[in-house]
């Protein structure tokens, strides 16, 4: 990479960097592109060589936090030998990530408000939907829950984390997360074999 094309990354790293905190700290609508180029050292016009719009750098910012959140989950996932277990560990890891504030303001509150439901689905359908399908994929053909087609499956076990993912960005009291999660548990429970 040459001096300049580094450069440009590091603007671009620096921008989302920026960014990202300050849409977490005060939401997208109350965040000018004036305030990020500022907060960056940056002029407009290098903002501009990276993104072509303010909604342009949330997107970037939003996919950060998306891919974040997935590495979260896939560590957590990973470190169990089990396969069921890594299901609901990813699940519990999952909520528990979104009770952070920057991810549950971004990622929860503005991502749906800005992009629109569509779009939002759209990104979290290819940031995590596909990971959950794959695992429940590896769950049926080890026998540990029976039969049955893969993506109604992914789609409803999505839907409901990330209604409850929206709610907890909202939801008051301390109980809300535990309480989450042993209900989760209950209806992960509901899908295996013999149970």
């Amino acid at each position: 990479m040459t001096g300049r094309a580094q450069q440009r990354e590091q603007t671009r790293r620096t921008l989302l960097h920026e960014s990202r905190r300050l849409f977490a700290t005060k939401g997208y609508a109350a965040v000018g592109l004036s305030e990020i180029v500022a907060a960056a050292g940056v002029t407009k016009g290098a903002l501009y060589h990276s993104f072509d719009s303010k909604l342009a750098l949330f997107r970037a910012v939003l996919a950060d936090v998306q891919n974040e959140v997935g590495a979260r989950v896939a560590a957590a996932a990973d470190a169990e030998p089990d396969p069921w277990t890594q299901l609901v560990t990813g699940c519990e890891t999952f909520l528990t990530t979104c009770t952070t504030p920057d991810i549950q303001r971004i990622m929860l509150i503005d991502g749906p408000a800005v992009l629109g439901w569509q779009e939002w689905r759209a990104l979290d359908e290819t940031a995590s939907a596909r990971h959950l399908g794959e695992a429940l994929t590896t769950l049926v053909a080890d026998g540990v829950i029976p039969p049955q087609p893969i993506p109604p499956l992914t789609h409803l076990l999505s839907g409901a984390m990330n209604e409850a993912a929206l709610w907890l960005a909202t939801a008051p009291g301390p109980d809300a997360l535990p309480d989450t999660l042993a209900t989760l548990r209950r209806i992960l429970e509901t899908v295996r074999t013999g149970r």
